[in-house]
């Protein structure tokens, strides 16, 4: 399968229509998260400020820096996603005929659904990471890129809460209670904190 970022926009969307399992909802969270994340870095990079005061100019460059990354963890996520669920179907396709074959699946299962609940908790930390940064946008960049700022803050928001579904749904398949509810921990944390940057970037906004 060619990689996202090798598609053009149309075969994406194709690809997101099509009836076949993958690329599905953390793919799509972990692209809306990309989208996102460059509207941020658009914004940062504008030769307009808030005010035009030199601080601004400084609080975006620093913010345009963490950004980059961001982005590129993303837009790499969207592929990780579909690789993780692939490796969750080619686990529990294996033989299962006997005693040993069964325990080797069930290893096999196990670390494909933790590598699957992995991906999507990778996701919502680059939107929280990313969202931390939209206070800064939304409150030193140009008063023109408000809506900019705005819809990047919901794409970030939406992408968090859309991986964070998928966390929920793959967390309840591991076995290890303490590696599941360390996962669930940092997933209610990253959730809780993306939501309050994204509300404070909001409210800079008016």
């Amino acid at each position: 399968m060619p990689s996202s970022a090798d598609r053009s926009v149309a075969e994406l969307l194709d690809a997101f229509a099509s009836s076949e399992p993958v690329p599905g909802g953390g793919s799509a969270a972990a692209l809306a998260g990309a989208l996102g994340t460059s509207l941020l870095i658009m914004v940062a990079g504008m030769t307009k400020t808030r005010t035009g005061a030199a601080h601004e100019r400084t609080l975006l460059d620093a913010a345009s820096v963490r950004l980059s990354p961001l982005r590129a963890t993303l837009t790499s996520l969207v592929d990780r996603d579909s690789e993780a669920y692939a490796g969750v179907v080619a686990a529990y396709r294996l033989p299962k005929g006997t005693a040993a074959e069964q325990s080797v699946r069930r290893d096999a299962i196990q670390r494909a659904m933790r590598a699957a609940t992995e991906t999507p908790l990778e996701t919502m930390r680059a939107c929280q990471h990313a969202l931390a940064d939209a206070v800064v946008v939304a409150g030193s960049g140009a008063r023109s890129a408000s809506s900019d700022a705005g819809v990047a803050i919901e794409l970030l928001g939406a992408a968090l809460r859309g991986a964070a579904l998928n966390v929920d749904t793959n967390i309840g398949t591991l076995t290890d209670r303490a590696v599941a509810e360390r996962m669930r921990q940092e997933r209610q944390d990253l959730e809780r904190r993306g939501a309050a940057d994204a509300a404070r970037a909001r409210a800079l906004l008016v």
